[in-house]
């Protein structure tokens, strides 16, 4: 029999039927117990293979991880500060971090306010949800593809790329677009604004359909201009939901890593952090480096996570 209908047969049949097993299992351990005691415990039971898999594939990781950030490049002697200390003097990793930065800002400022503007914009067209659907396809895809599509948009050779195609079409030379720094980070950023702001516009979009009509009318009746409009009403009702988008676009930024390898691998300082540490563990070798990077980026998330986070409890405690 063929492996891969044997694993299908495995995932479709013996899943369902482990967890049918785990059910009755559970419910027979706790018929023993009193109905008060079985319901204190029952919720506990569900969520054990939950929180054993979380522990196995998240916490143990994430400690090692840490563990690791501390060891030699074999994680076999204990080093210290060592692998942080290399982070934040070796060149390499400092322009990994630039880039991280530019990633998160231009990335935030670009694609929230590009879709804030669509949502205002496509608010009034005719055919909106026409208009939105085609500016939200982008998101669609995965990163890896829109990589290679936008290759090709940025090939030097006029031939095959579309925009050296344009400037030649001026009488210009072309242009490097990714192998000249930094043009090519922010390059290479544009490719994820232009999959981001479809996602923006329609989260923000929604937020905009909820803004009272009356309300807005009032203010147009009471003399004030469209600007005005904006910028007293609209923006400062949006403002919760553009600090969650904001926040899971910041995560995304600090998590870049799909288009830089596709399109530059890294090269002609393009680099970010998850690209660096990709390339210490397998091209390098050096897994304590390798692990430290990792722990920077995570703790660089944390607080957009705390946030985030805050903001929820906050909404939640209104209702």
């Amino acid at each position: 029999m063929d492996d891969r209908i044997l694993t299908a047969a495995i995932v479709v049949l013996g899943v369902p039927a482990a967890l049918v097993g785990y059910i009755v299992l559970v419910e027979a351990a706790l018929r023993p117990f009193g109905t008060r005691t079985a319901q204190r415990i029952r919720p506990w039971l569900w969520l054990a293979p939950a929180l054993a898999l979380l522990v196995v594939f998240l916490v143990y990781p994430t400690l090692d991880t840490v563990r690791r950030s501390f060891m030699d490049r074999f994680s076999e002697d204990f080093v210290g500060l060592a692998n942080y200390i290399y982070f934040f003097t070796d060149q390499g990793t400092l322009i990994s971090l630039r880039n991280n930065v530019l990633w998160l800002i231009f990335l935030t400022f670009g694609s929230v306010g590009l879709g804030l503007l669509l949502a205002v914009l496509v608010d009034r067209v005719r055919y909106e949800t026409l208009v939105k659907s085609v500016i939200f396809l982008p998101m669609a895809m995965s990163f890896v593809a829109a990589g290679v599509i936008w290759r090709f948009m940025y090939d030097f050779r006029p031939q095959s790329g579309t925009l050296n195609a344009a400037v030649t079409s001026t009488g210009a030379d072309p242009i490097a677009w990714l192998s000249t720094a930094p043009l090519n980070t922010f390059a290479l950023i544009t490719v994820a604004i232009w999959m981001q702001t479809g996602f923006a516009m329609v989260i923000l979009s929604a937020g905009l359909k909820s803004i009272s009509t009356e309300l807005l009318e009032a203010a147009r009746v009471d003399g004030a201009n469209e600007w005005q409009v904006f910028r007293k009403i609209i923006f400062p009702l949006l403002l919760p939901t553009i600090a969650v988008i904001s926040t899971t676009v910041i995560i995304i930024a600090l998590k870049a890593f799909d288009i830089v390898y596709v399109m530059t691998n890294g090269n002609f300082e393009t680099e970010v952090m998850a690209n660096r540490m990709i390339k210490e563990l397998f091209n390098f070798g050096q897994f304590g480096r390798a692990s430290a990077v990792a722990v920077i980026l995570f703790l660089a998330i944390i607080p957009v996570m705390l946030f985030n986070i805050k903001r929820f409890q906050e909404q939640e405690a209104i209702r």
